[in-house]
């Protein structure tokens, strides 16, 4: 069973690493991989129902990861048909590529540790396509916001959803994570922004705005309602996880209600046609389906290796062949770029109790580190990756030979700090 199911998995994988030469789109290929690894463990398995159960109980899992993206991409979708982002890419006075690298990288950086790396995403994603870039230096641009962002969310409890696990489980503090974890994450991420720095050069020209859709005073007022009540619904979505100990995406789901009450508010005395292009409704047609449907099959592929105890058989094996937590940390961190880093943390939680490592100990707070960056070095690595792969229709393969060596280098170098910080006992 585990050799079938594994090796539908890597068929899959190596399929959607080579979708452009299949002439097959990658969201087919993911959703089959995932249908077909369930059918095979449920067919050998003598406890059909006990199946059906994992299915249930996975699917409530990745079910609100799916909510949450959606929601997510709806309300930028929402900011963004209201004109909101022209109000950050009118204030980047910067005139050089380098530049805006170093800008885009460091709010990413910075913002996913307020939002979450996957919000953070395709928020600057869609800033970034304000900027007339061409497709190389945008790919170039997308790979180091990927990098930025799952690193910025590693040093905060809200920040990753594996920092946050940890955080909740009562593995780690926020203070301590936010301590020890801030300079090895800001150097995960400066080191590849620094490199990629050094590949681009030229002077910057942002796409022309419409000017016409904003010369009247009411469009503006619009737009900056919508665009900062839209941004304070983002950065409350953790505080009302905090409040409520619901999961993100009830607050990502308060948020867009939210903005989708105000918006209707706001349009109220339009007439029909011109209160559509600003809807709901609208926003929803523009939202990629076809990512969701890709993100839903990687989900649901890895979900089957969890529930056949494969990643679980992973975690014991690093244990018992390797012992060294460094160095456990650190595998599991680049396995996280395979597969999905949320079963590898809590089969590490499963399998490591805290009388064997208290609160704060090495082993979480470096776990907190590599689970939350390493999955940047392939971009079906983490939320983020995957959601950028979707919506920038980013090639797998070329994400591997220009983002991964740039990626890697952030994540070791990281790595290094923090191994420097706990020799001084920082």
């Amino acid at each position: 069973m585990y050799t079938a199911i594994i090796a539908i998995f890597l068929t899959g994988y190596i399929a959607i690493t080579f979708e452009h030469t299949l002439k097959v789109n990658k969201a087919a290929i993911a959703v089959l991989t995932g249908v077909f690894c369930w059918s095979v463990y449920i067919s050998v398995s003598p406890d059909h129902n006990h199946v059906i159960s994992q299915l249930i109980e996975q699917s409530g899992s990745f079910s609100g990861i799916l909510f949450f993206l959606m929601c997510a991409m709806t309300i930028v979708e929402l900011i963004d048909m209201h004109y909101g982002f022209e109000i950050i890419t009118n204030r980047i006075r910067v005139t050089d590529k380098r530049q805006l690298l170093w800008v885009m990288g460091l709010l990413a950086f910075f913002l996913s540790a307020v939002l979450d790396n996957l919000t953070t995403t395709i928020v600057m994603i869609s800033l970034l396509m304000k900027f007339a870039l061409d497709k190389e230096e945008r790919f170039l641009f997308i790979g180091i916001i990927i990098i930025a962002a799952n690193a910025g969310g590693a040093w905060s409890p809200i920040g990753d959803v594996t920092t946050t696990m940890l955080w909740i489980d009562g593995r780690i503090t926020s203070s301590n994570v936010i301590l020890k974890l801030f300079l090895p994450s800001l150097v995960c991420a400066v080191v590849p922004i620094l490199l990629a720095s050094l590949k681009i050069k030229g002077k910057l020209q942002k796409l022309a705005v419409n000017e016409d859709k904003l010369i009247t005073h009411k469009i503006r007022r619009d737009r900056n309602i919508v665009f900062f009540f839209g941004i304070f619904m983002l950065l409350f979505v953790p505080v009302f996880k905090t409040i409520t100990h619901l999961p993100p995406f009830m607050g990502m789901l308060l948020a867009l209600g939210s903005l989708w009450l105000l918006t209707e508010l706001l349009h109220a005395k339009k007439e029909e046609s011109e209160k559509r292009i600003f809807s709901v409704a609208q926003a929803l047609s523009n939202v990629d389906m076809q990512s969701v449907l890709f993100f839903l099959g990687i989900l649901i592929s890895i979900s089957a290796l969890e529930a056949a105890g494969i990643l679980g058989q992973m975690s014991t094996w690093l244990n018992n062949n390797i012992g060294n937590t460094t160095i456990i940390g650190l595998v599991i961190g680049l396995l996280s770029a395979v597969v999905d880093n949320v079963p590898l943390v809590a089969g590490s939680i499963g399998m490591y109790g805290l009388d064997q490592y208290a609160v704060d100990h090495h082993f979480w707070t470096f776990l907190s580190y590599c689970a939350g960056t390493g999955g940047s070095a392939l971009i079906i690595g983490s939320a983020a990756g995957v959601a950028a792969m979707g919506l920038a229709k980013i090639n797998f393969m070329w994400y591997l030979r220009k983002i991964t060596p740039l990626a890697l280098a952030g994540y070791f170098a990281g790595t290094a700090v923090y191994l420097v910080q706990m020799r001084i006992h920082f």
